[in-house]
């Protein structure tokens, strides 16, 4: 079950008067400071007072902000996460670069491993000296395989080496026994972001840049006819991509789940290698299996099973140059820049090589990084601090659906149950993971990435004999992001993100709320989405509405989504309400909830005003000022078509004008663009 993303919590400033730790240099690492916003947590430089709130709230709160953002050359948008990330980097670049300076040529402990893979992504000449070199086992393997059967048994090493996959295979907790791991198959095979980009005519031009790119790895690792192969491997493509299920498809979780014996997948899916698959992945004791898109997986198989041997070659060792590409020589890494990100991004720049290496070593030992990370950059007592305050929004929550009108008795009392079972993670796990049988070595990058890799997946494959451990965490806490994980019934708030503008400890309380307060409801709000519902207090799938209840809520987010359908982000573009339907719902939510939180915490008390600005004006001027951002056109049309999340300004413009108490707030009146007639207000949670 993919887990809800994109937002996340803090603490509110009168709970947390602490001061920031000391912030270390490590190799003459310049770190930046922690942005802060105003006087008061909310810069007012970035309103632009000549719009109406009622027409555009976002362009009102943050248009003179946004007008003057310049993204990054290296970047393909620029928003309050980005900055954070990128301080993130910079902490995280200091802590590898002190890292590195002390690692040995066999290192033993997870900070010296961390600095020699650091160390080893760093050494561009090396890299430059091997060229294509690293990748001709992996090729000479592909080849060499006498049939599709073997092909397919180099797909299942997709997870611990450079091998792609037409199947994903993964390890995750089995939805309706969310005790237990099950083996999980899913649709794959594409090269480009999404099944649109070969299917719609506005993305052919992306189309041929990919063929493009597919010819020029192909002769960059001496395969025959790199033109003519690149064009059948895209043809090929084009048949998955017309028989893969479209992403709004794939978020329903009832429709995903369909546990099956290797036997009958065999059966039903005959065109595809089933054991050989399982077992290279070391899961050939495997005999049950849950397959999600299955009437995709089966016409894939049988596209399988009609393509020539040398196509299926031929794609392979596209994926598998692409895979390895950006830890290559200068060629391979240019080239996958060129396509990856400026040709479907629009970034103009690639990134400086430090800043390559602390993704890298942040993707393949994230906890051991992240482990330094808490201890230099996170105050033991923000943890406290962040749990009183998701506290509070639990309680606003608990009497919101108290008091829902469209919801009985009998599916109240499921819910209450569920939200009173919410785990809640905060900053960093208890136990980091444990790296002692991993083998980093300074001299051999693609090494330290294959080796990380299998390590991990490793790890995943033994949890199947083992019951779930809900100690884990799908988030390093030098991530700036956080998520709702149905299944586990927990929300999960990584320490890099408990930062301004989500949380300053010397704003105004009001602001406070409407950010980090948005968040942590958000997040709260995605365990009752129209995805999260579904699962119960114990993160089964289970149907615990009642039909009257459940029609009730789908009229709702009917509605919801059919505003979202209609707003265009960029000329002949609109967002998909139904792909966006489970954050559009959490945005809606979370705003509500820190609504109804903030009035709580006045204790009876008037609002005080600050600057102008009411309390309620300033709970909403928080949330709109996490969404103060800008992203290049090429960036915007990939979300549209990829991310269930909707564009920044309708993370504003779509919500506020479904609050009532938004209207009085900023005097809306009927006639102004964002203005909704109470009956046609989209009232969820």
């Amino acid at each position: 079950m993919t887990k809800s993303v994109w937002l996340a919590a803090s603490c509110a400033a009168a709970l947390w008067t602490g001061t920031a730790y000391a912030q270390p240099a490590g190799g003459g690492v310049d770190v930046p400071p922690t942005p802060h916003y105003g006087t008061w947590g909310f810069d007012t430089a970035g309103e632009d007072k000549a719009t109406k709130p009622g027409d555009d709230f976002f362009g009102f709160t943050d248009g003179t902000a946004v007008s003057q953002i310049v993204i990054p050359q290296d970047r393909a948008n620029y928003d309050p996460f980005a900055r954070l990330a990128l301080l993130s980097e910079a902490r995280v670049h200091a802590i590898l670069e002190q890292a590195a300076a002390g690692a040995p040529a066999q290192p033993t402990t997870s900070p010296q491993k961390i600095g020699a893979f650091y160390r080893a992504f760093m050494d561009q000449a090396r890299a430059d000296g091997l060229g294509a070199a690293p990748l001709k086992p992996h090729l000479d393997a592909v080849r060499a395989a006498p049939d599709k059967a073997a092909l397919a048994a180099l797909m299942g090493r997709e997870n611990d080496d450079f091998f792609g996959s037409l199947i994903d295979v993964s390890i995750d907790t089995d939805e309706k026994d969310p005790d237990h791991y099950a083996v999980h198959i899913s649709q794959s095979g594409l090269g480009l972001p999404d099944r649109d980009y070969y299917l719609k005519p506005e993305f052919a031009a992306k189309k041929a840049l990919y063929q493009d790119y597919a010819a020029k790895l192909l002769g960059l690792i001496g395969w025959t006819d790199p033109a003519g192969s690149a064009a059948k491997v895209v043809a090929f493509e084009t048949q998955i991509a017309e028989v893969s299920w479209a992403r709004e498809d794939e978020r329903d979780p009832d429709k995903i789940y369909n546990p099956m014996t290797v036997s009958e997948v065999e059966a039903a899916d005959p065109g595809f290698a089933w054991r050989p698959f399982l077992k290279a992945a070391n899961l050939g004791g495997a005999e049950r299996v849950i397959e999600q898109e299955k009437t995709a997986i089966a016409k894939i198989a049988a596209i399988y099973q009609q393509t020539p041997l040398d196509v299926l070659k031929a794609w392979e060792a596209v994926h598998i140059a692409d895979a390895g590409a950006p830890y290559l020589s200068d060629a391979f890494v240019q080239a996958n820049f060129e396509f990856h990100n400026k040709g479907l991004s629009g970034q103009p720049q690639i990134q400086v090589r430090w800043k390559r290496a602390v993704r890298a070593v942040d993707s393949g030992m994230g906890e051991a990084v992240g482990q330094i990370y808490v201890e230099r950059y996170f105050p033991p007592q923000s943890k406290a601090k962040m749990q009183q305050l998701v506290a509070d929004l639990k309680l606003a929550f608990r009497h919101r659906i108290e008091n829902l009108t469209w919801m009985g008795s009998a599916t109240k009392r499921e819910a209450l149950k569920k939200l009173a079972g919410y785990t809640v993670k905060i900053g960093y796990p208890d136990h980091f993971r444990d790296y002692s049988a991993l083998v980093i070595r300074p001299d051999d990058l693609t090494g330290d990435v294959e080796r990380s890799s299998a390590f991990e997946w490793a790890r995943q494959v033994r949890r199947l004999a083992k019951p779930v451990d809900k100690s884990e965490w799908g988030m390093t806490p030098q991530t700036v992001n956080a998520y709702n994980n149905p299944v586990w019934n927990e929300v999960v708030f990584p320490a890099a993100i408990l930062q301004p503008p989500f949380f300053d400890p010397n704003a105004d309380a009001a602001v406070n709320y409407g950010a980090i307060g948005g968040v942590i409801g958000h997040e709260m709000t995605h365990g009752f989405d129209d995805e999260g519902r579904k699962f119960d207090s114990t993160g089964r799938l289970r149907d615990w509405w009642t039909a009257e209840d459940a029609a009730r809520f789908q009229a709702r987010a009917d509605r919801l989504g059919a505003q979202y359908d209609t707003y265009s982000p960029l000329p002949g573009t609109h967002v998909n309400g139904k792909l966006t339907m489970g954050e559009n719902i959490a945005d809606s939510g979370g705003l509500n909830l820190a609504l109804d939180a903030y009035h709580a915490s006045l204790d009876g008390k008037a609002a005080p005003v600050v600057d102008g600005y009411t309390g309620d004006q300033r709970v909403f001027l928080g949330w709109a000022q996490v969404w103060q951002g800008k992203r290049r056109d090429d960036s915007l049309r990939q979300q549209i078509v990829t991310d269930p999340h909707s564009p920044g300004r309708f993370r504003v413009n779509g919500v506020v004008r479904n609050v009532d108490a938004w209207y009085p707030a900023f005097n809306v009146q009927p006639g102004q663009a964002l203005y909704l007639a109470p009956d046609q207000r989209a009232h969820i949670w």
